[in-house]
C-alpha cells in the first residue's frame, strides 16, 4: 500500500512541475512574441573596401542606445536576399528603355539561385481625361528568373516620376507581409533613379519611416539626368521640359517658406533663372534624400554619368548584396513608447581599418 501511495505522489509531483515548466514556456514564447525583433543588415570591408567574408557571430557585438544587446540570430553572407528592384523609365530614360531592360537583366542574372527580385517601375494610365505617371509592381517576388526577365520586357515608360509612391508601394505590396525566417534582415531596395519626384502623393519623409521601420536596406544607381533636365528647361515655355505643380510646390514650401517672393505654380510664370535655380534645389534635394536614406539603412548609393554605366553600377550592387551580414535581437527595452533607438555595431578580431556599414537605428513600436 505505501509503495502505490508513493508511486501515486511521485506521479502527482512530476505532473506538477511539467505544468509548471510548460506555463513558464508559453510565457517565455508569449514574451518573446510580444517583443519586437530587430534586425540590421550589416556590410564589413577592409581599409581597401573590400568586403571581408567568413566573420562570425561573436565578431560582431551589438549595442542599442548605449547598451550592449544580446545577439539571438545571425546570418552569414552566403544567406539569401528578397530585392525590391525599382526603374525610373520617366523623364530623360524614356528614350533607352531597352538600355535600361538590358541593365536590369544582367543584374537579376548575377544574383544568386536564393535570392528572390521583384520588379516596380513607373507606366502611364488615362484616367477622367488625363494622362497621369503611375507605380507599377510588374512582378512579385520570385527566384524564377525567366519570369523576371520576361516581367522586364513588359516595363513601360511614364510622362512623369511617382518615385515617393513607388518607395511606398515597395513596402505595403513587395514587403507586406513578414520575411520567412532565412530572408529575416535581408530584404533591400535597389533603385535606378535620379531620384527627382514629379507626381507622386506621398512625400519622401512618408517613404523613408516606413522603409526604416520595415528595415529594409536601401540602394540607389543615381543616374545623372541634371544636364538633360536643364538643356531642355530654358526658352520657350510650350516646348520646354516643365516642372510639375508638385515640384513647384514642394521647391516653395521646402526652400522658400520665410522668403519674400511671389509664389506661381504655373510653369509658365517661371523666368529662365527661376527655372534653374528650383531645377538645383530639387535635384540637390533628390542626392540628399537618396544619401540620407542609404546610409540609415546601411546601403549606399552608386553614382552613374549616364544609363550606359548603370550595367557596371547593377553589377557593384549585386556583389554587395553578395557580401551582406545581417544579426537580429530583442531590444533590452522593452517599452513600446515610439521612441527611436540608435545601433551601434562593432567589431572584434577584424583586421586593422576595418570599416562597417550597418542600420543605424529604428522606431519602437507603439502599444
Amino acid at each position: 500500500m505505501r509503495c502505490k501511495n508513493f508511486l501515486l505522489m511521485t506521479a502527482l509531483i512530476f505532473t506538477f512541475f511539467s505544468a509548471a515548466a510548460a506555463q513558464v514556456k508559453d510565457d517565455e514564447e508569449t514574451i518573446r512574441v510580444d517583443t519586437q525583433v530587430v534586425d540590421v543588415p550589416i556590410v564589413v570591408t577592409d581599409k581597401a573596401g573590400k568586403p571581408l567574408l567568413n566573420l562570425k557571430k561573436n565578431n560582431f557585438t551589438v549595442y542599442e542606445d548605449g547598451k550592449m544587446q544580446d545577439v539571438t540570430d545571425f546570418a552569414t553572407t552566403n544567406a539569401p536576399f528578397e530585392v525590391a528592384l525599382l526603374l525610373d523609365t520617366s523623364g530623360s530614360t524614356r528614350s533607352d528603355l531597352s538600355l535600361i531592360q538590358r541593365a536590369a537583366g544582367n543584374f537579376v542574372q548575377s544574383l544568386r539561385p536564393g535570392d528572390k527580385v521583384s520588379v516596380v517601375a513607373f507606366n502611364s494610365e488615362i484616367k477622367e481625361k488625363q494622362t497621369l505617371a503611375v507605380s507599377q509592381v510588374v512582378s512579385n517576388l520570385t527566384s524564377d528568373r525567366q519570369q523576371l526577365l520576361s516581367a522586364l520586357e513588359k516595363v513601360k515608360t511614364s510622362n512623369g516620376t511617382p518615385y515617393y509612391d513607388s518607395l511606398l508601394q515597395i513596402v505595403e505590396k513587395v514587403f507586406n507581409q513578414p520575411p520567412e525566417e532565412k530572408f529575416r534582415g535581408r530584404r533591400a531596395l535597389v533603385a535606378l533613379t535620379d531620384g527627382v519626384d514629379s507626381t507622386s502623393a506621398a512625400d519622401f519623409a512618408e517613404a523613408r519611416e516606413l522603409l526604416e521601420k520595415a528595415g529594409i536596406v536601401c540602394y540607389f544607381i543615381q543616374v545623372d539626368t541634371r544636364e538633360f533636365f536643364e538643356e531642355n528647361l530654358l526658352g520657350d515655355c510650350e516646348s520646354a521640359i516643365r516642372f510639375s505643380q508638385a515640384q513647384i510646390r514642394r521647391y516653395y514650401r521646402r526652400f522658400e517658406r520665410k522668403a519674400n517672393v511671389e509664389k506661381v505654380s504655373a510653369f509658365c510664370q517661371l523666368g529662365d533663372f527661376e527655372r534653374l535655380a528650383i531645377s538645383k534645389s530639387l535635384y540637390d534635394l533628390a542626392e540628399a534624400e537618396m544619401a540620407a536614406l542609404a546610409r540609415s539603412s546601411g546601403g549606399k548609393v552608386f553614382p552613374a554619368a549616364d544609363l550606359s554605366e548603370a550595367r557596371t553600377a547593377f553589377k557593384s550592387v549585386a556583389d554587395e548584396i553578395g557580401t551582406n551580414y545581417s544579426l537580429g535581437y530583442y531590444s533590452s527595452n522593452e517599452k513600446r513608447d515610439g521612441t527611436y533607438r540608435k545601433i551601434k555595431i562593432e567589431l572584434k578580431g577584424a583586421p586593422a581599418g576595418a570599416q562597417i556599414r550597418a542600420r543605424e537605428g529604428y522606431t519602437a513600436p507603439v502599444n
